[in-house]
Formats: structure tokens, sequence, C-alpha cells
């Protein structure tokens, strides 16, 4: 898996949306419209709707999580991550032309590269929600739900800790106030018309 950076995806949804009205091939006519103000609370937070995508590859990737939301996903099991994240395998991993048999550890990704992903789809799915004026029921219709592992003494690892308290709260993260500041130099650029101070949200 490739990522790609957060400059690139930020020209690749508005300029793709302004000149074919969709976003990574979806068409706005198949954009979830929530029609209803209930939404759900679940660990504490609110979440507009009470489905999203189970836990794999494809939730590892910005791309994967906002297709996902453009769709009507609000709860995402994100990728689960884990200390051991070189690990070289064989492909394809699965055999399964008898029993099933998963033989590859997670991740596809590095610690660091999964954390830049599940923040680039954070704040993305933030600016998306404004730009497209998308009705929410509260004033934080998503959630995203880590998965760590696979033991205790992996979790403790100051790596793993690091990653956990850093999805816990980006916002004193650089990576974060970096794309924030992309973001921010991107919109003064555009014609699109912000309606909310979008910095103010992400802080929520």
């Amino acid at each position: 898996m490739r990522p790609v950076q957060f400059k690139q995806l930020l020209h690749w949804i508005t300029e793709e949306y302004k000149k074919q009205r969709t976003i990574f091939g979806i068409p706005e006519s198949q954009f979830f419209k929530k029609e209803n103000p209930r939404s759900i609370q679940i660990f504490g937070e609110s979440c507009d709707t009470p489905i999203g995508p189970a836990a794999g590859p494809h939730t590892q990737l910005t791309q994967n999580i906002i297709s996902a939301y453009l769709v009507g996903a609000r709860f995402f099991e994100l990728k689960t991550v884990q200390k051991l994240d070189n690990l070289q395998f064989d492909k394809p991993c699965i055999d399964a032309r008898d029993e099933g048999y998963n033989t590859e550890w997670s991740t596809e990704l590095s610690l660091e590269q999964a954390y830049s992903e599940y923040v680039k789809a954070w704040i993305l799915l933030h600016f998306i929600e404004t730009v497209l004026d998308v009705p929410v029921a509260t004033r934080s219709s998503f959630v995203f739900n880590m998965s760590v592992g696979y033991d205790l003494d992996g979790i403790k690892t100051p790596r793993m800790d690091s990653f956990i308290n850093g999805l816990i709260d980006a916002s004193e993260q650089p990576v974060f106030k970096r794309y924030l500041e992309e973001l921010d130099f991107f919109i003064q650029r555009t014609t699109f018309k912000i309606l909310i101070t979008l910095k103010e949200r992400l802080k929520a």
C-alpha cells in the first residue's frame, strides 16, 4: 500500500468534485445525506450512524476511510497496529485452498505511516463536511475506534504508547499541525466557501 500525500489528496478531492461531481469515483448522488437529527452515543462520543467498515487494510488508507464516509459510514474500526511493523511476508498471505490461514501479522504500514493516514482522514472528513455542507446531528458526527495489538508488552512499548496518546489527542502532534497548515494554505488559494471556522471544529 502506498499512502498519498495530504496536499495531493486535497487537490484530488476538490478537482475531481469540481469537474465531475464525484469523489474517488463516488457520484454526488450516492453521497449519504442524513435526514433526521438522531445520533448514537458510543464510548462517550456522538456518532450520526451506527455503521462503518470492519477493520482491515482498507481502513488504513485515508482515501478508503473517506470513501466509506461518503456512502454513510460514521463509525470507523481502524486497522490494527502493533510494535512489529516492519516484518516482510510473501504475498498473498492467506492460504484458503482448504481451511483458511492468515499467515501475516498486522500491519501493512509502519506505526508512523498509519498514524499519518488516520490524521489525514480525520482532518479531511471535517473539511468535506464543511465544504459540502453535510448535515450533521452533532458537532462530532463520526468516531475513529483504534485497534492495537497483540499483547500487553507490545502495547506498552514507547512507540505504541506514543501512537495511542497521539490518536487520543492529536492537537500537539507535529504531523497534525503540519496538515492543518497545509489545509489553511490550500483554503486561502481556492474559491471554495468555507461555511464555518474549520480549525475550531478540529479542536472540538
